[in-house]
């Protein structure tokens, strides 16, 4: 459901907007107007978003959201109803990510015999993501999204059914194809797998602390080693039958049932 559109409201001009009139009419100096506030909605957005991913959906009220954003406690349902349509809000704002990155897969030429193709798939996969969490304008997504979408929760699943499901089933189809003689229900674990190491990734600050202070969080430069780790894991966990090895065994067998026993003395 999208967020409600505020109807138009027609005011009386402000006391400033009167006094400046007064003024002149008076011929007294004109007072300057007020700046224009900044876009309360957004405000708003940004604000939950913030609260979200820093301390969960259920740990965060209303009242805490509309003060973050410097609005009015009324102006939150004014503009996107209850608690729970706010969250939906956010994620239909950042749409846009899902849609680049389903652009960003069918860009990749499939081709179960390329040894590049597993990679550009999951190339297509995290950069997107990867680049927002480094972003000023998209960490706190980033984050909400790493944090409080495997909670068992119906706001959780909503988002999930509504915006994330059909990216996976496309990630998931085109690993198939790249992966052929593997089963869909293996390769959906291989995925599965894939976005529990994308999304620790994401979250993780423990990183900082292990490798003593080597690195630091979510650095977006680890992104070819994310990479290459995930491809690694998926070839190792769903390996090519191996045709050469089938012969010789094949072979094998046939040679043996061929050798003429000895007599025994």
């Amino acid at each position: 459901m999208n967020a409600r559109t505020p109807t138009v409201r027609k005011r009386s001009a402000s006391p400033a907007a009167r006094a400046s009139s007064a003024s002149r009419a008076s011929g007294a100096p004109t007072v300057a107007p007020e700046p224009a506030r900044p876009d309360r909605r957004q405000a708003i957005l940004l604000a939950a978003e913030k609260l979200f991913a820093q301390h969960g959906y259920h740990a965060v009220t209303i009242r805490q959201i509309a003060e973050e954003a410097g609005v009015p406690l009324a102006l939150v349902g004014y503009y996107f109803g209850p608690k729970h349509e706010l969250f939906h809000a956010i994620f239909e704002h950042w749409s846009h990510t899902i849609e680049e990155r389903l652009a960003r897969l069918a860009a990749v030429t499939i081709d179960p015999d390329d040894a590049r193709t597993l990679p550009r798939i999951i190339e297509a996969f995290t950069a997107p993501v990867l680049a927002l969490r480094a972003s000023t304008e998209g960490e706190y997504y980033a984050l909400l999204v790493a944090r409080e979408l495997y909670h068992a929760t119906e706001e959780a699943d909503r988002v999930l059914r509504g915006y994330f499901d059909p990216l996976a089933e496309a990630y998931i189809d085109a690993l198939h194809v790249a992966l052929p003689h593997a089963t869909h229900g293996q390769v959906a674990w291989g995925y599965q797998f894939a976005l529990g190491a994308l999304l620790h990734h994401l979250n993780d600050s423990r990183i900082e602390r292990l490798s003593r202070g080597e690195n630091r969080r979510a650095d977006p430069a680890v992104a070819p080693m994310l990479v290459n780790f995930i491809v690694g894991g998926l070839r190792a966990a769903l390996p090519k039958p191996k045709a050469a090895s089938k012969t010789a065994a094949a072979k094998s067998s046939r040679t043996k049932k061929t050798i003429p026993r000895r007599p025994q003395p």
